[in-house]
C-alpha cells in the first residue's frame, strides 16, 4: 500500500463539515429485520405522512438517510437541492425518511407488493438491501436516455455484484472498512491484520459489530474473495480466528460506531473501522488517526438511488439522479459529506473549491485503492440467519 498512507489531508473546510451519524447504512440485516422485510408481516405498520399521499407531475418525493445533503445552517436549505429546483422546476419534497434498512423496508413492503404508492419517487437504499428490491422486483429500470450523466459513474463502480449493467442503481455514496489507528502510539502505522493483532496493540483493539465488515476484512485476510462464493466452512474459520483474538485477549470490545470514541480517548490504539469515520475525526481532532486498506484488501458498501416501481414521477426521479450525477454538483455533496464520491470528475471539480479534500483518498480513492475493495455477496435468508446468529454468539450480542 503507497496510496493509503496515516497522513490524511486536512482543511480549514473543517468548520464546513459535520460529524455524522452514518454507520446505520452498513449495518446488515437482523434475523428480525429480515423475517419482516421478505415475509409478509410488516413491522410498525405501513402508515405514510400526508403529505406525500399524492404526487404532482412537478414533484419529486425523495428518501434518504439523515445528514447525507449538503445543508447550509443559515438558510436552512439544501444549496444543490435549491438549485436544481430553481433550475428544472421541480418540486423536490426531501425528506431525512430512512434510518434503518430493514425498518424502512418494512414499512413500504406491504405497498409495493401490491403495486401501490409508497410515498417516494427515489429511494436510497444500502447494497445489501438493494439488492432484495431489484430482486422482488420492486425497482424501475432506468431509462438511460434520460440520465445522460450516468457515464460519469466510476468504472470501479460500473459492474456491480447487486445490479451488475447499473440497470436499477447508481451509488450516492459510500465507505469502507480498514484499519485505523493513533498515530501517536503507532506512528508506523499498520498494513495488515497481523500488523492489527500485534502483541504491542493487545487489549486496545477494536473491531466493528457490522459482520460483513469485520469477518469480511478477516475472509480476505485468509485468502477468500468475499465477492464470490464461498463456503460454510470459510466463514466459520474466520469466526474461529476472531474468537481466538477475543479469547486471546487481543480484542477489548467488539462495538459499532461507539469505537469511534475510544479512539479519541486512547482506550484503542488500533481498530477494524469505517473511512468516513476516520475523515470526520481527523477533520475534528487535527489529524490524529490513520487509515489504511489492508493489503489483503477492504470491505466496500454504498447507498444507491433507486427508483421504485410504484413512483408517480419517474421521469422527474430520473432528471434528480442525472443532477447528482454533473461532477459540479456531486463535488459539493461530497465536500459536505464526506463519503467516497462515485462520480467521475468530481474530484477535479472539488480541487477548485477545497483541494485538501480533493485529494483525499478516502473520498476520493485511487486506482489501486479501488482494486483493493471487494463487496460483500449476497448471503441468501437462510446462510444471513445462519452466520448473523454465529457472529453474534461470538461478539456477545446472541
Amino acid at each position: 500500500m503507497t496510496e493509503s498512507k496515516s497522513d490524511l489531508p486536512v482543511g480549514d473546510e473543517s468548520k464546513e463539515s459535520i460529524s455524522l451519524n452514518r454507520r446505520n447504512f452498513l449495518t446488515g440485516a437482523t434475523l428480525v429485520g429480515t423475517a419482516s422485510v421478505l415475509g409478509t408481516t410488516a413491522l410498525g405498520g405501513s402508515t405514510l405522512d400526508a403529505a406525500f399521499a399524492a404526487s404532482p407531475s412537478n414533484k419529486v418525493r425523495w428518501a434518504n438517510w439523515a445528514l447525507y445533503l449538503d445543508f447550509d445552517n443559515k438558510t436552512k436549505t439544501y444549496p444543490t437541492l435549491e438549485a436544481f429546483k430553481k433550475k428544472s422546476g421541480i418540486n423536490v419534497v426531501y425528506q431525512e425518511g430512512i434510518d434503518d434498512n430493514d425498518s424502512f423496508t418494512a414499512k413500504v413492503a406491504p405497498q409495493l407488493r401490491i403495486k401501490k404508492d409508497i410515498g417516494y419517487d427515489v429511494v436510497t437504499i444500502t447494497d445489501w438491501m438493494a439488492q432484495r428490491w431489484i430482486a422482488s422486483n420492486w425497482i424501475r429500470k432506468f431509462d438511460n436516455g434520460s440520465i445522460p450523466n450516468k457515464k460519469n459513474l466510476i468504472p470501479a463502480l460500473s459492474d456491480s455484484p447487486i445490479d451488475p449493467a447499473r440497470q436499477y442503481s447508481l451509488p450516492w455514496a459510500g465507505v469502507t472498512a480498514g484499519l485505523a489507528w493513533r498515530k501517536k502510539e503507532i506512528p508506523q502505522g499498520l498494513r495488515t491484520l497481523d500488523d492489527l493483532f500485534s502483541k504491542k496493540n493487545k487489549g486496545r483493539i477494536e473491531v466493528l459489530s457490522e459482520m460483513r465488515d469485520t469477518v469480511g476484512l478477516i475472509l480476505l485476510h485468509q485468502g477468500v474473495d468475499i465477492a464470490k462464493p464461498f463456503t460454510e466452512n470459510q466463514f466459520m474459520n474466520a469466526l474461529d480466528y476472531l474468537q481466538k483474538m477475543i479469547k486471546d485477549g487481543f480484542i477489548r470490545q467488539i462495538r459499532g460506531q461507539s469505537y469511534t470514541e475510544d479512539l479519541i480517548s486512547g482506550d484503542a490504539v488500533a481498530v477494524i473501522g469505517w473511512s468516513g469515520d476516520v475523515n470526520q475525526l481527523n477533520l475534528q481532532n487535527g489529524n490524529q488517526f490513520g487509515f489504511a486498506i489492508p493489503e489483503s484488501g477492504g470491505t466496500f458498501a454504498a447507498d444507491n438511488l433507486m427508483i421504485p416501481v410504484t413512483a408517480a414521477n419517474p421521469s422527474g426521479a430520473e432528471a434528480l439522479i442525472n443532477n447528482y450525477y454533473d461532477p459540479v454538483v456531486a463535488a459539493k455533496v461530497a465536500s459536505y459529506i464526506n463519503y467516497i464520491c462515485p462520480v467521475n470528475g468530481a474530484q477535479a471539480a472539488m480541487s477548485k473549491f477545497n483541494p485538501t479534500q480533493a485529494n483525499n483518498p478516502l473520498i476520493f480513492p485511487t486506482d489501486a485503492m479501488w482494486k483493493q475493495l471487494k463487496v460483500f455477496r449476497q448471503l441468501t435468508p437462510l446462510e444471513q440467519a445462519n452466520f448473523s446468529s454465529k457472529f453474534q454468539a461470538i461478539s456477545g450480542k446472541g
